[in-house]
C-alpha cells in the first residue's frame, strides 16, 4: 500500500513538472505575458538639455531666500549656544536647530547645483 502511494505521487509530480516545463516553453522568456514593443527606426527622441545657467537664474531667488533664513537660524543658534552651559547639559533645541540647519545647507547647496 505504501509502494502504490509513492508511485501514485511521484506520478502526479512528474506531471505537474512537464505541464510547468511546457507552459514555460509556450511563453518566450522575458515576456511576462505582455505584448513587445517594435523600437521605432529612429528610436527615442533625447530629452532637450537644459542650460545649467538658466536654472541657476532661476533658482536664486529661492537661494537667497534659503541663504537669508539660514543666517537667522544660525543666529538663533548662536544665541542658544550663549545661553545654555552645552558642557553640562545640551539643549534639544539646540539639536533641532542645528539639524534645522544642515536639512537646510544641504538644500542651498542642491540648488546651486542645479
Amino acid at each position: 500500500m505504501n509502494c502504490g502511494r509513492r508511485s501514485f505521487f511521484g506520478t502526479i509530480v512528474l506531471a505537474l513538472g512537464a505541464a510547468a516545463l511546457a507552459a514555460a516553453q509556450a511563453q518566450p522568456s522575458g515576456q511576462g505575458g505582455r505584448p513587445r514593443k517594435i523600437p521605432s527606426a529612429l528610436g527615442p527622441e533625447p530629452p532637450a538639455k537644459t542650460d545649467p545657467r538658466a536654472l541657476l537664474r532661476a533658482n536664486q531667488k529661492d537661494i537667497k531666500r534659503d541663504v537669508e533664513r539660514l543666517f537667522e537660524l544660525v543666529q538663533e543658534l548662536k544665541k542658544e549656544v550663549e545661553k545654555t552651559d552645552s558642557s553640562e547639559v545640551l539643549s534639544l533645541t539646540l539639536v533641532r536647530k542645528a539639524e534645522e540647519i544642515e536639512k537646510l545647507a544641504k538644500h542651498i547647496k542642491s540648488l546651486a547645483r542645479g
